[in-house]
């Protein structure tokens, strides 16, 4: 059992900068010595992961959930939704672990915006990262960063994460 992680959302519109920002973030959590994971919502299920007539392709059509191992990597694919709670299990060296999009999902979220901020969004944001376009009075009650600050947005994400002991919340 690992112990404790730290569990953080990034939401926002699409093209906004969200994957970029994680890009940046990931490095400067690896400088200070923390193992990241990442999960990325495809609420559009465009995502392709496997290649049609390879055999993980083929038992996957059967029904079946496959996980494929190789030297460098495990991958993992599966017909149900998983709880983000089960997903978390999957990283179990992680020391924090940025969920992309999932917004309905209750946890700390970190916005980002570019050109206007739109307050649908606002649901469990606790600050937003945006850029010189953003019109600032619109952001009341939010802490609001710098989107090309990515050493203090990492430093945010860190100090908002959700603090979870993996192995009994989880179950």
């Amino acid at each position: 059992m690992k112990g404790i992680i730290r569990i953080v959302g990034i939401t926002g519109p699409s093209n906004s900068g969200k994957t970029s920002l994680i890009e940046k973030v990931i490095p400067i959590f690896n400088q200070w010595g923390y193992r990241v994971g990442v999960v990325k919502h495809d609420p559009k299920d465009k995502a392709v992961f496997d290649i049609e007539g390879k055999d993980s392709w083929r038992f996957f059509q059967t029904g079946a959930d496959v996980v494929v191992i190789s030297p460098s990597r495990t991958t993992l694919f599966s017909h149900r939704q998983w709880s983000w709670k089960k997903i978390i299990a999957l990283f179990p060296d992680a020391d924090i672990v940025v969920v992309e999009g999932l917004r309905e999902i209750e946890l700390p979220r970190l916005g980002v915006f570019r050109k206007k901020f739109e307050s649908d969004y606002r649901p469990f944001l606790k600050g937003v990262a945006v850029d010189k376009s953003v019109d600032k009075s619109t952001l009341t009650g939010l802490e609001v960063m710098d989107l090309n600050k990515p050493v203090e947005i990492a430093r945010w994400l860190f100090n908002h994460a959700l603090t979870i002991s993996i192995g009994t919340e989880n179950k």
